[in-house]
């Protein structure tokens, strides 16, 4: 790492940010930049927490707990960048200091978790709560402060809270190295094709194959990446069963390919580090500790929402593949049904049940349309609008930026997207803050993002999504009402700072309206002709809305079950790869069928611990979000505009500032059941 030099955090552009609209001045803000800053606000951060831990008067909201909400100001801004940075357009200068800052920033947290001064300050009020006469939102952000507190290691002993800091180091540089392995991998790996080799495939998949061949240096040719906006629809299409199956092993085998990018011991790691950890702080495994702060609360309501389920997914997908194996058959295949098979014939068998597929829904389902539609139904339920501003500068040239307005044109935030791949870039889709909502202190704007890894057409032509794309967008976007949505006070609460499992209510609710036929008539416009999408194909599409429900279950919840088979474990087991294949095979997992994320990949879990025992979550979101819909459905309107206040008010803009059972019941006057989720999927 570079020496030190002096920083003056008031005037530096990563920590004031002086770019138009109020934005960080992305043009001058240089890699060599973060380094020193990072060093600089780790410092000012320490001495803010002495303060407040130093302080001799009698703790009170203000001097204790807003200090401390509001203290770390240029770390955060500082951090907000990097990790946008780290995620979004990385090199080897950001993954050099992403290893380094990693365990800085772990040791940073934990001495503030385990700030003996502090947490006696935090604590006091605590025990004093009753009589403090304090507001709901108030209140709950004390309690959760001072349970976080207490499950960071706050009450144990000297020796405890050495070895927990040192697991948590430990962690943060495991999963460091995990994300960039996997990261290396997908960059690293292509297939470069010839014309000859393309059999099967729509025009709009060799557009982007022959745009991803030119960014590798081979012009002219054909590449297949692990993008899954590559990988996928080639699996779909191509008639050439070898590559097919070459792609498959490719795909399946990221982070486990040997030598330095391989995750095998790295897992391994992970894996005996959580459940220590999860011994020094009194629970019985890691996922009972990741539990104690959600929905769910146990592994065991986990299994009982996860077991149901996998059993009908399992009944589904065998009569599924009986019906692709016919398929198979007739077109004259000897070789055993295999797993590359699957997605190829179940087009076949979309298109022979449905008299569509999906190359023919392309053409109606426009990047920019698509766009416009997420846009037009959040001004439709919410009142806010997006106005584009063109020429300003971001953390990469392809990235957007939006102005976002309340009904009374004041406004409300910012809103950054990001849509296409390139190998700077991780896998996946993603939406984040630079910059949360709240009005605690002088208050704060939201500045919210969306990454995606669409495939990039070639210049000049239009980029064209799968179903399963747009639903992506959808879904990202939802998550970015979230955070831009938000109204409470405390920035802790702010967004999506939220259960684990309730974050994906949101994200996968919005999904819904995208098939609103209403949205598809107006903004499913074919990219040549201009005309909407044909009666005929669109009640096709709706028609198939559950087509391959038993192949999608199985992959999901193949996922979420071995993420919580590693987890809920008293102890972690010495070879993890073998103990997926064996939980696989006790779970009767069609070896035609892939989890949609194995082990050495498996970035929700191990790269860091957001969804570390809670992959689940986004089924148990599920649950919540299709009786939600229901909701609308139920008054015939989608756009019903007395419930769409409820959402917003009780949904979209309370963040975290209430329990999530109370915010649900708040706006549909009951919990749900996992029929309507069921039902929806197309199992029962």
């Amino acid at each position: 790492m570079p020496a030190t030099k002096t920083v003056d955090l008031a005037t530096h552009p990563l920590t004031t940010w002086q770019g138009p609209l109020g934005l960080p001045d992305f043009a001058h803000i240089g890699d060599d930049d973060f380094f020193p800053v990072f060093d600089a606000a780790l410092k000012a951060h320490e001495a803010e927490i002495d303060a407040i831990a130093g302080n001799k008067d009698t703790p009170t909201i203000e001097n204790t707990l807003q200090a401390l909400e509001l203290g770390g100001d240029a770390l955060d801004r500082v951090s907000s960048i990097f990790w946008c940075r780290a995620g979004a357009h990385t090199n080897d200068a950001i993954q050099a200091l992403e290893r380094d800052i990693s365990p800085k920033m772990s040791r940073h947290f934990s001495a503030i978790s385990m700030n003996e001064k502090l947490f006696a300050r935090i604590d006091d009020l605590y025990q004093r709560r009753e009589s403090l006469k304090l507001d709901a939102e108030t209140l709950r952000v004390l309690e959760k402060t001072w349970k976080g507190f207490v499950r960071s290691g706050a009450k144990l002993d000297a020796e405890g809270k050495k070895q927990l800091a040192k697991i948590n180091e430990e962690l943060s540089s495991l999963g460091t190295s995990f994300g960039q392995n996997v990261l290396a991998d997908e960059r690293d790996w292509a297939l470069f094709l010839d014309e000859a080799d393309l059999a099967g495939l729509p025009d709009f998949l060799k557009s982007s194959m022959a745009e991803a061949a030119e960014m590798r240096g081979q012009k002219g040719r054909y590449a297949i990446t692990l993008s899954r906006s590559i990988y996928e629809p080639f699996s779909t299409f191509s008639e050439r069963r070898d590559l097919r199956e070459i792609a498959f092993r490719a795909f399946t085998m990221r982070g486990q390919n040997g030598g330095a990018t391989d995750n095998t011991s790295v897992v391994r790691d992970m894996l005996k580090l959580r459940a220590e950890k999860a011994r020094l702080l009194g629970y019985g495994s890691f996922a009972a500790l990741k539990l104690d702060d959600t929905m769910a609360k146990t592994p065991k309501a986990v299994h009982a929402l996860l077991d149901p389920v996998w059993e009908k997914a399992l009944e589904k997908a065998a009569a599924d593949q009986t019906e692709l194996q016919r398929l198979a058959t007739e077109a004259g295949s000897n070789e055993k049904f295999a797993a590359w098979d699957w997605r190829f014939y179940q087009e076949k068998l979309r298109a022979e049940k449905f008299a569509f597929d999906e190359a023919e829904l392309k053409p109606y389902l426009q990047l920019d349309r698509v766009i416009d539609a997420c846009f037009d139904v959040a001004t439709r339920l919410f009142g806010i609008t997006f106005e584009e501003k063109q020429g300003i500068a971001a953390w990469h040239p392809e990235a957007r930026v939006f102005v976002v307005r309340n009904a009374d044109g004041s406004e409300r935030g910012l809103f950054l997207a990001d849509y296409f791949a390139r190998p700077s870039k991780r896998s996946g889709a993603w939406m984040s803050a630079l910059q949360s909502g709240y009005r605690l202190g002088h208050g704060s704007k939201p500045v919210i993002y969306n990454v995606m890894n669409f495939a990039k057409p070639p210049a000049g032509e239009p980029a064209l999504l799968s179903v399963d794309e747009a639903k992506t967008l959808f879904h990202e976007f939802g998550h970015a009402l979230h955070g831009m949505l938000t109204d409470v006070t405390w920035p802790s609460v702010s967004g999506t700072s939220v259960s684990r499992d309730f974050v994906e209510l949101p994200s996968q609710l919005y999904e819904h309206w995208l098939t609103v036929p209403a949205v598809l008539e107006k903004h499913a416009l074919h990219v040549k002709t201009g005309k909407p999408m044909p009666k005929a194909l669109l009640d096709k599409m709706l028609a198939a809305r559950t087509f391959g429900a038993g192949f999608a279950t199985v992959e999901f919840t193949a996922s979420a079950l071995i993420d919580m088979a590693y987890h809920a474990r008293p102890d972690a087991p010495e070879a993890p790869l073998r103990f997926e294949a064996e939980t696989l095979e006790k779970l009767d997992m069609p070896e035609t069928i892939a989890m949609r994320h194995r082990t050495p990949h498996f970035g929700h879990v191990f790269s860091g611990d957001g969804y570390s025992a809670g992959y689940y979550s986004y089924m148990w979101s599920e649950v919540l979000d299709a009786d939600a819909f229901a909701a609308f459905e139920e008054t015939g309107d989608p756009f019903n505009p007395a419930l769409a206040e409820r959402l917003r008010q009780n949904i979209y803009a309370a963040g975290g500032s209430k329990d999530p059972e109370d915010l649900y019941t708040a706006f549909r006057g009951k919990m749900p059941s996992p029929e309507a989720m069921m039902v929806k999927r197309g199992l029962v």
